[in-house]
């Protein structure tokens, strides 16, 4: 697989850490480094490394302390330091400061992307007049401004893009700002996978602005013989420069209903509902769940979740009521893998029991089980934290209503209700304020015309009435009425809805008890049974890859940053592979929708990478668009 982002960062990541020479690869490698090294971090790049390595995987590369660039560190003079920042003045200026004060050995500096030269040469003066100089060893730019988050997943971590791009009283040199951020936050990407791709994006917009400016990035890149993308070709093959991938780019305004649905599957309802930032999720700790009990506290858990999971990779994507399902599969497995373990051994191991303790435990026999118990104590820890996951997600869910509200949201969008059903729920006692405000604003965009004043009234006084922040509401009522967003919207490949093939139907509620563990508590909880979740966004990718005459996307902008300058041709298709990057945030819904389609698309599968400005849940969308609402004096 040529497009495996996490990998492919991972493996920068560690060649970093080993002073930019050969190293093992960054997520399968086991080799030990006994080359000691202090990690200096700034708080993107701290991120940046978050979702990749952990401590023991850091140690297990000779990192023995990672400590905040802008924290009170102590000397210790014998130890190389690998830096690895954002090209900053006030980066450079605390480097200098610390080369000055010999606070390390030797000092291995890398920037997160290309440092300017200004930047360079403040650097280069500052430790020349301090003398530190000889202290500096390497000097590297990463190009590795953005976070993986899955093989097929990333980020770019900017914050607020959307409102940045959308203010109406934002100045050119802030949107260029924006513009500029999203740009080399993607070259960096494409250099870490090592593929020059074909450019499209619908006409006009900030899909547009980005996709020239980014193309011009290319050019400038590929004139040198030798260059980032040249290297990153260099183990792939003829094949692989052949088949270049696609480079698919879409404004957040695109589609706006896909960014405030309510989800049913289990990672966007992750994300949406337990609010999972950098694949870190915190919850209430086991007492918390039960108040009243003699254990309550207010103590919050934090759990991981990447591609290492077994759990995650295997079950995401399912809905939620088969979670509990599989919790207790794979909970069943792991008794009955303890058990075997008790026969083939002779040991009396407890499989209600802690596995630590059971480790512990009988010592007889356990030498054959050295290396079968590890493997069962973290299969053990992980369902652990997927029950605790889904138990907490399940009182919310409950709590407010959610599955009604995916329900008749999957309606709207796939055309099957009306005003009538929204107005019912909008005036009912279930869900926040934010959740009505969410289906409000899904059925304003998905209807197929512009709801009437009378209609769009009776919803207002519903959502006051919950406590609603209105100034979106109204932010987006004025979008549709001008036809700048929902299912009127001209000139963006189908609008948001457009050619979604949604199928969903309300079953009946759950009949049967699936075991007397986590299965048993979603009685209640309404099975929905979705059909083909295909976003807007998935419809026109759909349409690109294929690389056949199309209405909906002929008029779609080409930029080839290897042909010729001028506006390029339209390529030939079919594409195999393509990343999809969305300009003002994105959502694991989305991405679902695409991941869900390639891997079904005929006569052979797809590999779609998907990228986002950053990931929002649906509130934290909401948010920006209320703020848009008041700086433009539509509430």
């Amino acid at each position: 697989m040529v497009l495996n982002v996490r990998q492919k960062q991972a493996d920068a990541i560690v060649r970093m850490l080993h002073f930019n020479t050969n190293a093992p690869s960054g997520l399968g490698g086991r080799q030990e480094d006994e080359s000691f090294k202090i990690l200096i971090l700034d708080r993107y790049t701290q991120n940046i490394l978050a979702p990749l390595l952990h401590v023991n995987e850091l140690r297990r590369h000779g990192v023995t302390l990672h400590m905040l660039l802008d924290s009170d560190r102590q000397a210790i003079p014998d130890v190389p330091a690998v830096y690895f920042v954002q090209p900053t003045e006030t980066a450079i200026d605390r480097i200098a400061s610390d080369a000055a004060r010999g606070l390390y050995d030797t000092f291995y500096i890398n920037f997160s992307t290309h440092v300017p030269r200004p930047l360079m040469e403040r650097l280069a003066s500052s430790v020349a007049t301090s003398g530190a100089a000889a202290r500096i060893a390497r000097v590297y730019d990463q190009h590795s401004q953005f976070a993986s988050l899955e093989q097929g997943l990333f980020t770019l971590g900017l914050p607020s893009t959307y409102l940045q791009l959308n203010d109406p009283g934002a100045q050119d040199t802030g949107i260029e700002a924006a513009v500029g951020s999203v740009v080399e936050g993607l070259f960096c990407a494409l250099a870490t996978l090592g593929v020059v791709p074909i450019i499209r994006c619908p006409p006009g917009g900030a899909a547009e602005h980005v996709a020239a400016k980014l193309d011009a990035r290319l050019r400038d890149a590929l004139r040198d013989r030798v260059n980032l993308f040249s290297e990153g070709a260099a183990g792939s093959g003829l094949a692989a420069s052949l088949q270049r991938p696609l480079l698919c780019l879409f404004d957040r305004n695109f589609e706006l209903s896909v960014a405030l649905q309510h989800t049913w599957t289990y990672k966007p309802l992750v994300q949406d509902v337990l609010r999972m930032k950098l694949n870190r999720i915190s919850i209430a700790s086991d007492s918390n769940l039960n108040p009243g009990g003699p254990n309550a506290s207010n103590q919050q858990k934090s759990y991981e979740v990447d591609d290492a999971d077994f759990f995650w990779h295997s079950h995401g994507r399912e809905q939620f009521p088969k979670i509990a399902e599989q919790v207790e599969a794979e909970l069943a497995k792991y008794k009955s893998a303890i058990e075997d373990l008790n026969r083939a051994t002779g040991a009396n191991v407890d499989p209600t029991a802690d596995p630590a303790e059971s480790m512990s435990a009988n010592t007889r026999g356990l030498m054959s089980a050295v290396s079968s118990l590890p493997e069962l104590t973290e299969k053990k820890r992980v369902i652990d934290k997927h029950t605790n996951m889904a138990t907490s997600m399940l009182k919310l869910i409950k709590e407010r209503a959610l599955d009604h509200f995916y329900s008749l949201e999957e309606e709207l969008v796939s055309g099957k209700a009306d005003g009538d059903a929204v107005l019912e729920l909008l005036q009912g006692h279930s869900g926040t304020g934010a959740d009505k405000l969410r289906l409000a604003l899904v059925w304003l965009l998905t209807a197929p015309t512009v709801p009437t004043e009378l209609e769009c009234q009776a919803a207002e006084d519903a959502l006051i009435a919950a406590g609603a922040d209105m100034a979106a509401w109204a932010y987006v009522k004025r979008m549709r009425r001008l036809n700048l967003t929902g299912k009127g919207q001209q000139g963006g490949g189908g609008g948001a809805g457009g050619g979604a093939a949604y199928d969903a139907q309300l079953t009946t509620l759950l009949g049967s008890t699936f075991g007397q563990g986590l299965s048993s508590l979603t009685k209640g909880v309404k099975n929905l049974l979705a059909g083909e979740q295909q976003a807007a966004v998935t419809v026109a990718v759909e349409a690109l890859m294929d690389g056949k005459p199309n209405p909906d996307t002929d008029g779609y902008r080409t930029f080839d940053p290897k042909g010729p300058g001028g506006r390029a041709q339209r390529p030939a298709g079919p594409f195999k592979e393509a990343i999809v990057f969305m300009i003002g945030g994105g959502n694991y819904l989305e991405w679902e929708s695409l991941v869900c389609w390639a891997q079904r698309a005929q006569p052979t599968p797809k590999y779609v990478v998907y990228g986002a400005t950053e990931l929002l849940s649906g509130e934290e969308f909401i948010s920006q668009l209320a703020e848009l609402g008041r700086r433009s004096n539509a509430a």
